[in-house]
């Protein structure tokens, strides 16, 4: 089997390259297990050491591993240069903090006062990382990061659409003096993630993708008592009240739902404002959606580009078309755009409701939906009347709003007067059906560890 890079700007196929063969893929997972034992036992200040030098590789390379992921999954080059940004500040972040987190904790010993008790941190081993197209470097690198630095091996199975950036991440970590098969890029179609998951010297595995495609991880390690995090979907709320400020709210609203031109589980997709602010903040978002330039992504001056894919395309105009059939009303844009790429004009949807399917589901594009609120009990029930419960974002100046609102969100994130976004210092994830477990921060390095407890009488 193939394994094809199509440009979704102009649906030429960039690149194929044949997927690996059982013998192949089976060869690989013996040099990462390999790797995890002197990996492990390499000093943390050596870790560290390589990961600097990633960073300043990343640095180094910016231009061109930018355009690759342009060329592959079609965001815009400077929304993709942005995307190396982050991955250089995970690498110096956790490459600076990695100690402090790894430290043991210090316990009181209670039956022996004289004696020691505390719990050390150490590495599970090799791990297995499924991982999407939409950010295809970050996604794997804030994952990656803090799980080398703290001694496990992995291996890499990126979106089939993203072959080149996956090929160029095993490359990267391997040049800045990582050990071969430290990270070991598979480029194997999903079947093969079962008979990687089967094979006992995988301690564990993160997926970011689909609910499905969780499901399927999840229901698989349990059998098999596996550690797992799921990074799953997200229909995150924006709640705006009346004493935000409403210019700056909007303004914030066009770039919360078009981040990645709205292929983002943790975008803004659901907008949910008070009455008495609601036709100031629908004039100023509309206006501001139209304004987005759209168009071949490699222009510095794009602000949105094409979807992922002609499946992508086909999914959106079946869920605008459900959501007007339902009695939702389309203020701009709905339709895809004429031309050989996979390009969806911004649209701004009102008046879906609750009947209609597409109030639940998460819309991976960059269609948005308008709600209205009588006040902020009303605002929470809409927000919280979903599946999943990935970030929130809600604009108010009032404390007593603000102390509701952060208090009463179902979500593992909430941000107050600005959007959410993944930062290597704050732990990222979700509950309800948008997965468990956290990455980054100090809550994310712990995830694959094992806490081992001494007690030393």
């Amino acid at each position: 089997m193939a394994i094809q890079s199509i440009n979704p700007a102009t649906g030429s196929v960039l690149r194929t390259f044949p997927a690996l063969s059982e013998q192949a893929m089976r060869d690989k997972i013996d040099v990462c297990a390999r790797a995890f034992d002197e990996h492990r036992r390499l000093p943390l200040e050596h870790r560290a050491l390589c990961m600097r030098k990633l960073a300043t590789l990343l640095e180094e390379e910016r231009a061109d591993l930018a355009r690759i992921i342009t060329l592959e999954m079609g965001k815009p080059i400077a929304a993709a240069g942005a995307e190396i940004d982050k991955c250089i500040d995970a690498c110096r972040y956790f490459a600076q903090n990695a100690a402090r987190f790894l430290a043991p904790e210090v316990l009181r010993n209670e039956t022996a006062p004289t004696g020691q008790a505390y719990v050390q941190y150490e590495p599970l081993g090799m791990l297995l990382a499924v991982m999407p197209w939409n950010f295809p470097f970050w996604q794997v690198f804030r994952f990656a990061v803090p799980a080398l630095l703290a001694g496990n091996t992995v291996l890499l199975k990126n979106a089939p659409s993203v072959p080149q950036c996956a090929l160029q991440i095993e490359g990267l970590f391997r040049r800045a003096g990582f050990l071969r098969g430290v990270l070991s890029t598979l480029l194997v179609e999903v079947p093969a993630v079962e008979a990687i998951l089967n094979d006992s010297r995988v301690r564990g595995a993160t997926l970011t993708g689909s609910e499905g495609a969780g499901r399927a991880i999840a229901a698989q390690s349990g059998w098999l008592l596996k550690k797992t995090v799921l990074e799953l979907g997200g229909s995150d709320p924006f709640i705006v009240m009346p004493s935000a400020n409403v210019e700056a709210a909007a303004e914030a609203a066009v770039k919360a739902r078009m981040v990645n031109g709205g292929q983002s589980c943790v975008a803004a997709k659901r907008f949910i404002v008070q009455n008495e602010v609601f036709g100031e903040f629908q004039q100023r978002f509309v206006a501001g959606m139209e304004r987005l330039r759209i168009g071949d992504p490699m222009k510095p001056e794009i602000e949105v580009g094409p979807l992922s894919s002609a499946r992508a395309v086909q999914v959106l105009e079946e869920q605008i078309r459900d959501a007007v059939a339902a009695g939702g009303r389309i203020l701009t844009g709905g339709t895809r755009m004429v031309g050989n790429g996979y390009f969806f004009e911004p649209t701004v949807i009102v008046n879906v409701p609750r009947s209609s399917p597409v109030y639940r589901q998460e819309i991976f594009g960059p269609v948005a939906m308008l709600f209205r609120a009588n006040d902020v009990q009303e605002a929470l029930t809409i927000a919280n009347d979903t599946p999943f419960g990935l970030g929130a974002s809600v604009w108010t100046a009032d404390p007593v709003e603000q102390e509701a609102l952060l208090n009463g969100i179902e979500a593992g994130m909430v941000y107050l007067n600005q959007p959410v976004a993944s930062d290597p210092r704050y732990p990222f994830g979700g509950i309800k059906n948008s997965g468990y477990g956290r990455e980054l921060g100090p809550a994310g390095i712990r995830e694959f560890l094992n806490a081992k407890t001494v007690v030393i009488a």
